[in-house]
């Protein structure tokens, strides 16, 4: 071994190490202070699963580092700003018009800025993509049922994301002050004056006096730049690290069991690998910006607020508060003198309250239903979890209705339909629609359940009919993959749901009539919860499917290779000296 560049002797005098480089002593002096190499050799040593649907979340993850970035450059030109100014900038058409410095500072990035155009629409871009994937992420983690325990914190912090992340593209496309973003702004103005016997105090607060006011851009402008970057910056920090501590969940596999983890190591493998992802969301994210327009302003105008917009459409990821207050019926009521507009309020301020608190609520309703407190690391498929998919394409449905229903007039126009049938159907649809879509989803995973297994006793259909001496036809099946029949079978077995016994007393030893109404809904919903599953085949099951097909591959075996009457003409056999008998 070749000592030269570690110490160096003579006969003397003992070895001496040799100088420490510059790096190696910052390194030794930030360790003795921090004691980051034994955090830093744990972790970034730390493996991590491999699949396609894991991506999603990093997806959110570099669209979110996307924003930041065009967010500083744009906060270097925007001003913040609704003090009254005359355009004469580069845009003919807006040249004399008065508008806001708002407006006037981003028609500036987009026309006399060199690049600003194009941030300008990464970050709108960025915007859509950043909430898209937080949704769709979401969806993957609770069809795989990833969000049991003991990640239902994560869950938690996951719909807070979302939530934030919502209000961030409401601010952010709030404050251009253009005609539409200004019409967002007033619709939100009339929202929170229809919350009762506040409602006026909290407009006035909020918009510095009577709407519009003279502070409504500004304070949007802090709350979009500082506070809701740090909440998110801060919660996607504490997601990560949760990531972190409880280990990554995986796919059942051969080898994966819920106590380790199979795939590649943070450095250099998995670094890497999420490196180039974020160039490719990078580089897709300014590939749009610069091949598909998005809010051009300088079409619209600068806000008016004498003036409304016919045919206004707030993004997409605002639609669906939207469109429950398009199809609510107009219904108001008045007590004590205090008007109290329910066709504003129940649509936008006790909805999306109330979606959003079930969403944060499914791991924990879920865990009480069905009793579940184990771990678990291991995913599941959609399929094995037949009432907990069903109820999520449920509230799919509800959302993707009233997301509908935001547009109501647009698909009045482009389908030449009557605007009022439209929306009287929708009003129907959304209760009638998520029901629907529950119970065709959840006999669909049982079918699918019983498909799994009728392959796994007896094999996987190959296409080769066959035909036995006493003339029958069949077709050939082969029995699975190894690794493919452990895959479906790696799942636990429903539990057994018993009769119902009210076992909850009280301190005298009587039954608790309270408490023994809510054991007897927990019973009921999880008999609902796990009716009609089918469970995966015993060890006796697939011993015998086993034993059969082998039965059945035994009176095959002599026709392999020989062709019946006909099936010599399939283009897989020599047939130049033969003819097709009769």
């Amino acid at each position: 071994m070749d000592t030269s560049k570690v110490a160096s002797s003579n006969t003397t005098t003992a070895a001496t190490a040799s100088k420490p480089k510059r790096i190696g002593a910052v390194a030794t002096w930030a360790d003795e202070r921090l004691g980051l190499a034994g955090l830093a050799k744990k972790n970034l040593r730390k493996v991590f699963p491999d699949h396609w649907s894991f991506m999603l979340g990093e997806i959110a993850l570099w669209s979110f580092v996307v924003l930041l970035l065009t967010g500083v450059f744009l906060t270097l030109w925007f001003t913040p700003s609704m003090g009254e100014v005359q355009y004469n900038g580069t845009y003919e058409q807006l040249r004399g018009v008065h508008m806001s410095e708002a407006f006037a500072s981003t028609l500036r990035i987009s026309f006399d800025v060199r690049g600003g155009l194009l941030m300008r629409q990464m970050h709108h871009w960025a915007a859509m993509l950043f909430v898209a994937s937080m949704m769709i992420h979401l969806l993957r983690v609770f069809f795989t049922g990833a969000h049991r325990k003991p990640r239902e914190l994560n869950w938690v912090i996951g719909c807070l994301l979302l939530i934030l992340g919502t209000l961030e593209g409401f601010t952010g496309y709030s404050l251009p002050d253009d005609l539409l973003s200004g019409t967002g702004v007033r619709a939100a103005d009339g929202f929170i004056k229809a919350t009762p016997v506040v409602g006026t105090y909290m407009s006035f607060f909020l918009f510095g006096g009577e709407f519009p006011g003279e502070s409504i851009i500004p304070r949007l402008y802090v709350v979009h730049v500082l506070l809701l970057p740090g909440l998110l910056l801060a919660l996607i920090a504490a997601h990560m690290l949760l990531l972190v501590y409880h280990k990554h969940t995986q796919w059942p596999g051969p080898g994966r069991t819920e106590k380790n983890v199979v795939g590649y190591p943070m450095l250099p493998v998995y670094a890497a690998k999420a490196g180039g992802f974020f160039f490719i969301v990078f580089g897709v994210t300014a590939l749009l910006a610069s091949l598909l327009s998005i809010n051009a302003v300088w079409k619209l105008g600068p806000y008016d607020p004498s003036k409304v917009t016919a045919g206004s459409q707030p993004d997409w990821y605002m639609g669906w508060p939207d469109g429950a207050l398009r199809i609510m019926p107009g219904i108001e009521s008045e007590f004590w003198g205090i008007t109290i507009s329910w066709n504003v309020m129940l649509p936008i301020l006790v909805l999306p309250m109330l979606m959003f608190v079930i969403l944060l609520l499914l791991p924990f309703l879920e865990a009480w239903i069905t009793g579940d407190k184990r771990e678990h690391h291991l995913l599941q498929r959609p399929r094995n979890a037949p009432t907990r998919t069903a109820l999520m394409v449920a509230l799919m449905t509800m959302y993707g209705l009233f997301w509908a229903a935001g547009g109501n007039d647009i698909l009045a126009i482009k389908l030449h339909a009557s605007i009022n049938e439209i929306t009287y159907f929708l009003r129907g649809a959304v209760f009638v629609g998520p029901i629907l879509a529950f119970i065709i989803t959840r006999r669909w995973c049982i079918s699918l359940q019983r498909k799994d297994n009728e392959t796994l006793l007896h094999g996987y259909e190959t296409g080769i009919i066959m035909r036995s001496a006493e003339g029958g036809y069949s077709e050939r099946h082969l029995p699975l993959p190894d690794s493919k029949a452990y895959t479906l079978t790696a799942r636990d077995r429903d539990p057994v749901v018993d009769g119902f016994e009210v076992d909850a007393a009280d301190a005298n030893g009587l039954p608790a009539p309270g408490e023994g109404r809510i054991a007897a809904l927990r019973h009921r919903l999880r008999t609902l919860w796990y009716t009609d599953n089918v469970q995966k085949p015993s060890q006796a099951e697939l011993e015998e499917g086993h034993h059969h097909s082998e039965h059945e591959h035994e009176l095959q075996e002599p026709l392999d290779g020989r062709a019946a009457d006909g099936h010599q003409f399939d283009g897989h056999h020599l047939v130049d000296d033969e003819s097709l008998r009769h």
